[in-house]
């Protein structure tokens, strides 16, 4: 049994490695990688059995890598270990994790015991160990009355992309009718309803920016997930003629 650290901080892969090989006997070779690009190239040229992956990185985030490597093979047990629960992270991982697969989602807040039997969890007793703090973030994103759903975080992303509503619908392939019904429902949950409004000069905000004001200290939109939506809309872009 191989398993893959995928940590940028060179102190944290030497604290993980100790953990893994004190939590897993069976463990042949602990590998290492400092990002997610190097990590995808260690799965594709060695005989890897799971993976503790950091979620923030530079060149390519966990989220990113993982995608890539559970293309490659969706029985791979990867248990992502960061210091962040907020909602973008946490949709990114539940967005990508393939049907049926083991996985975790540890926070680095977690001592080294829940550390060790997170690790022996996924990689041996076929378990998904998710961080109570994160589960709740899941159950909350997925109750479509108060979190948003995809659709709704769908146009948050491309708002603060700064998509037009024309732009929008071509891109997902729906009237522009539908996209103001989103951002309606949207604003509706953020509490932005246009109330403020000055005697003098009008409404105190632009709802547009204003959901991304709110969204950035909530945690439902961050960096990585926006860097990863610009590449994935100038891909898009290149193809089309808006």
């Amino acid at each position: 049994m191989n398993v893959l650290i995928t940590e940028d901080d060179a102190l944290h892969r030497a604290f993980l490695k100790t953990a893994v090989e004190h939590a897993l006997p069976e463990c042949q070779q602990v590998l290492e990688a400092e990002n997610g690009e190097i990590a995808v190239n260690t799965v594709a040229s060695n005989d890897v059995y799971g993976i503790i992956m950091d979620l923030q990185m530079p060149r390519a985030s966990g989220v990113d890598a993982a995608k890539e490597i559970w293309q490659l093979n969706p029985d791979m047990r990867i248990l992502f270990w960061s210091n962040y629960a907020d909602e973008a992270y946490v949709r990114g991982v539940s967005r990508i994790v393939p049907s049926g697969a083991v996985y975790g989602y540890l926070l680095k807040s977690a001592s080294e015991e829940r550390l060790e039997l997170a690790v022996r969890g996924v990689f041996l007793q076929d378990q998904c160990i998710i961080d109570r703090e994160v589960r709740g973030i899941q159950q909350r994103s997925e109750d479509t009355l108060e979190g948003l759903t995809d659709s709704e975080f769908e146009v948050l992303t491309d708002i603060a992309l700064g998509l037009t509503d024309k732009t929008i619908a071509a891109r997902r392939k729906i009237s522009t009718r539908s996209v103001q019904s989103r951002l309606k429902h949207l604003y509706e949950k953020l509490c932005i309803d246009g109330s403020d409004v000055d005697p003098e000069f009008g409404p105190v905000f632009n709802s547009r920016t204003r959901a991304v004001a709110i969204a950035f200290p909530r945690g439902l939109l961050n960096a990585d997930g926006l860097a990863a939506s610009q590449e994935s809309m100038d891909g898009w872009l290149g193809n089309h003629s808006v």
